[in-house]
């Protein structure tokens, strides 16, 4: 076991790429382009890119809930209210931005929009004005861009549930007639028409439409401005005639001279659907409804609601054309998984044909009409991330990676796109992942009592092969056999531990991995070898060593164990038996995790007592000890050719190690929880680490890069040094000066103006009209960048603190002071921190504005802070000196006095 073989060590990882919450809970909305979202997460609103699944920028509020959220159909801005009742409207950077930390401000804001809680928002199809519904039963609609209300509808019977403009072309048998209208819907059933141009309905509805016998969720308007479609949660959608024309008596009517009538809609139809209705809308386009419907096709619609499901419908016979899922039903689902499936809102993106539908877990879908498929999945939080794995799919490895959450469904993302699909199968919670060493088969455990193994299709779709069932209780750990050649292409057999404290063995000669197809049918039962009681508390690990010769275990019992395992097929089929060779001793809390070298015959585990400890599997010592960690180590993993360790512990921090001497590499920090997964890509480049907070972070080796970095760096330096040596040869102060600020070399730099200072000394009558002693020196101070000019000061902050270099420094203080002005130097320290600007939209980026200038203000204070103190004692010290000179001189004048009285008394002084 020689951890010192010669073989490069990995020193450094960096993070490239985060898999983050995008979305918690509350209102989303798209933009038209179908390109961009707006999320919630918590109390604060996110701008999410929907090609790389990543943020983009956050939008600043008021750590109140977001309540609704609209986006102008220009893309421009975004409305947002919130439960403190303000109103505010952001713009949308169209730029990329430096960080996805941004805070956007807002460009407007109006408080207390409503006197009640805003839970519907709708902007019309100019982007000029937005409807907005409370819970108090009042309809306001505002001018974007002036900031004031224009309409006021109250009387409705409860809470605004849908809001919609209709801004459309009807044809009525005078012509043809703009409309503007909104259209509301509200708690009490009842669908309200508010004439938007006209005055004549005194503020009330112009037509009050009665046919929902429960909440109306939903609205959409033929191009045509004829049909009228709504959908409610009573389970069935309505179509109404809005060209229908009845004389109405109205209290207007009676005083008009004349027969008086006005448009009353006519409710032609009633489709009942099945399922509480949360989003519609008619789809016009023959591009989508020809492949679908045929030519005959009228008014289509697609529908979205409760079963977590869209539909698309027609109207003429009223029936089913499609249906589009979001993920394969595995059969029975509980009933907080149907709830789970709900969908609570959906858009329709006409510029790209697609579907976007938000579901009650969190899930935010996209559906293409045209290829009736799911083309894209953001899954917006994952909650607790307890296990991951890379997984290999159409022959490349990496391909994918599996997440196991607090959830019963498998989490497949694809690793270069992070587009997600979810994968059905579990009843409950899995609780641990593993996969072969091909990567193309995935095994999983749960508190449903049962493993589950999973293939990837011909499309890449991942499917249930093997179900084992048999445990008495949860499944908290599973590893699979590890072998692959050409005698043996697929695993052999399964572990699983489980908290009734056994560990079984699975047969898996009988599973069928070559045949994509058979992903579409009932998952084959898998036969258990044996069942053996390892420990006296619940098993948290399983690792099966890469022979398939030993099986380790790890429990809360403080101790790992190690198994011979013997796998022998017989003419009468597998038989498996497990003989406890090895106990290791030594850790004092609970062992989490336990991992078997690929090179060298030694295992490592990890424990609650904050220590991994490194085993020899010839005697099952203990060979070394690794501390760092402040919490329970939970994940341990073998890297480079085994001579090094990566680890994850609770305290948020995954640690790299070096065997041979013990030490830690380097730290990489980026979770505020526990660390439960840890995962090595095939090629070692590649770490994941995923966590209690919902975060999933892809670290890079660039060890590499580093090293090249610092040898550019270094050939850099030394050429700079020569040329600083070349300037100064020359007397060429100038390009010196700028060189040594710009290599922060301060030494060079103080013994530079040192030796201009003691030049200036010995020749004061040359140099008499220089500040500094050189003419060229002072003009280099005079034209300094302002940030060569603020490194310069900070230099000269140092000197003046040591009483060595503080006359060198007070002469340069003097020259900076004399040649430059106060306005300068506020400058210079302004300069260092520059804030992004965005073209020409003012974004009003406020905080990173403020912190900016709090950040120069700090600066140039602590400057000003370190000259003051130390110019003052330097200052006191001259004076004293003064003062001292001068009783040396009142002495000396006494001295000389005294002589001339001797010599005139003819005084003979022996001197």
């Amino acid at each position: 076991m020689d951890f010192g073989r010669p073989h490069s060590l990995r020193t450094s990882f960096k993070k490239s790429k985060v898999i983050a919450p995008l979305h918690t809970g509350g209102p989303i909305a798209v933009t038209s382009d179908g390109k961009r979202l707006i999320t919630c997460v918590g109390t604060e609103a996110l701008l999410v890119d929907v090609d790389t699944s990543s943020e983009i920028c956050r939008f600043k509020g008021d750590e109140t809930s977001i309540t609704s959220i609209s986006i102008t159909p220009s893309g421009s801005h975004a409305i947002m209210f919130y439960s403190s009742l303000f109103l505010r409207v952001y713009e949308i950077p169209q730029m990329i931005l430096e960080s996805s930390s941004t805070r956007v401000a807002w460009s407007r804001q109006i408080p207390r929009a409503h006197d009640a809680p805003i839970h519907v928002s709708t902007i019309d199809p100019t982007s000029s004005y937005i409807a907005s519904g409370s819970a108090d039963g009042v309809v306001k609609i505002w001018d974007i861009q002036g900031g004031f209300v224009t309409h006021v509808f109250k009387g409705h019977g409860g809470v605004v549930s849908a809001v919609l403009f209709n801004f459309s072309q009807r044809q009525t048998p005078d012509g043809i007639i703009k409309t503007t209208e909104l259209i509301t819907g509200s708690v009490d059933s009842r669908i309200r028409i508010f004439d938007l141009a006209s005055k004549a309905s005194g503020g009330g509805p112009q037509a009050v439409l009665e046919g929902h016998v429960s909440v109306p969720r939903a609205f959409s308007v033929s191009k045509d401005g004829r049909w009228l479609l709504s959908g409610g949660r009573d389970s069935v959608v309505l179509v109404w005639d809005l060209l229908t024309n009845k004389p109405v008596e109205s209290k207007s009517s009676k005083k008009r001279k004349g027969p008086q009538s006005r448009w009353v809609p006519d409710m032609v139809k009633t489709i009942p659907v099945f399922e509480r209705v949360e989003a519609l809308s008619i789809i016009e386009d023959p591009e989508i409804l020809v492949p679908i419907a045929g030519v005959d096709h009228k008014l289509c619609f697609f529908m979205a609601g409760e079963k977590g499901v869209v539909r698309i419908w027609s109207t003429w016979p009223d029936k089913v054309l499609v249906t589009l899922e979001g993920q394969s039903n595995s059969g029975d689902m509980t009933e907080d998984a149907q709830e789970q499936r709900q969908i609570s809102s959906a858009f329709f993106i006409p510029a790209k044909s697609a579907l976007v539908t938000m579901h009650a877990d969190q899930n935010i879908l996209f559906h293409s009409l045209k290829s009736r498929t799911l083309t894209r999945q953001l899954i917006g939080f994952n909650d607790e991330i307890v296990d991951t794995a890379f997984l290999s799919s159409s022959g490349r490895s990496n391909k994918h990676i599996a997440l196991a959450t607090n959830s019963h469904l498998i989490r497949i993302y694809d690793f270069e796109t992070s587009d997600a699909r979810l994968v059905s199968g579990h009843t409950d919670m899995v609780l641990c992942l593993d996969k072969s060493s091909t990567g193309h088969i995935l095994a999983s455990g749960s508190k449903d009592k049962s493993a589950r193994l999973w293939m990837s299709s011909e499309n890449q779709e991942w499917g249930c092969i093997a179900v084992c069932e048999g445990h008495a209780e949860s499944i908290g750990a599973i590893a699979i056999a590890r072998r692959v050649d050409a005698s043996t292409p697929n695993p052999r057999f399964l572990f699983t531990g489980s908290q009734d404290r056994t560990v079984k063995m699975w047969d898996l000669s009988t599973c069928s991995f070559a045949s994509p197809q058979s992903l579409q049918s009932t998952p084959s039962a898998v036969k258990s070898l044996l069942t053996h009681k390892a420990h006296d508390k619940d098993i948290n690990t399983l690792d099966v060593s890469p022979n398939d010769r030993l099986l380790a275990t790890g429990s809360q019992d403080k101790t790992a164990k190690i198994f011979e395992i013997d796998y022998v097929m017989t003419a009468s089929g597998a038989r498996g038996h497990l003989k406890l060779i090895g106990t290791l001793h030594g850790h004092k809390r609970g062992v989490w995790n336990v991992r078997f070298s690929r090179h060298d015959r030694v295992i490592a585990s990890a424990s609650g007592d904050k220590t991994i400890k490194l085993w020899n599997l010839d005697d099952y010592s203990c060979l070394k000890t690794f501390e760092g960690h402040t919490n329970s180590v939970l994940r341990v993993e073998f890297l480079n050719r085994g001579i090094q360790l990566l680890s994850a512990a609770s305290d948020g921090l995954v640690k790299l190690w070096n065997i041979k001497s013990e030490e830690c590499m380097t730290s990489l920090d980026n979770h505020e929880d526990k660390i439960w997964a840890l995962a090595i890509s095939s090629d070692e480049r590649t770490v994941l680490s995923g966590a209690a907070d919902s975060v999933l972070t892809f670290w890079t080796d660039c060890t590499e890069e580093e090293i090249e970095e610092k040898e550019a760096k270094k050939a850099d330096e030394v050429l700079k040094e020569q040329d600083f040596l070349n300037y100064l040869s020359l007397q060429d102060y100038k390009n010196a000066i700028l060189l040594a600020l710009s290599m922060d070399q301060p030494g060079r730099l103080f013994k530079l103006f040192e030796n201009i200072r003691s030049s200036r000394m010995s020749n004061q009558s040359t140099n008499s009209t220089c500040i500094t002693g050189n003419a060229s020196v002072d003009i280099v101070i005079k034209t300094l960048s302002p940030v060569d000019l603020s490194r310069l000061l900070r230099h000269i902050r140092n000197w003046t603190a040591s009483s060595k270099t503080y006359a060198v420094a007070q002469t340069v203080l003097h020259a900076v002071f004399k040649l430059r002005t106060a306005e300068d130097i506020m400058t210079a320290f302004g300069s260092t921190k520059t804030v992004p600007v965005l073209g020409e939209l003012d974004m009003n980026i406020d905080e990173n504005t403020e912190s900016s200038r709090d950040h120069d203000h700090r600066a140039l204070k602590e400057v000003i802070d370190g000259l003051v103190p130390y110019t003052e004692r330097h200052l006191a010290r001259a004076d004293k000196m003064i003062q001292e000179s001068f009783i040396v001189d009142y002495i000396l004048s006494e001295m000389d006095a005294g002589l001339i009285v001797g010599e005139e008394n003819g005084m003979d002084l022996d001197m």
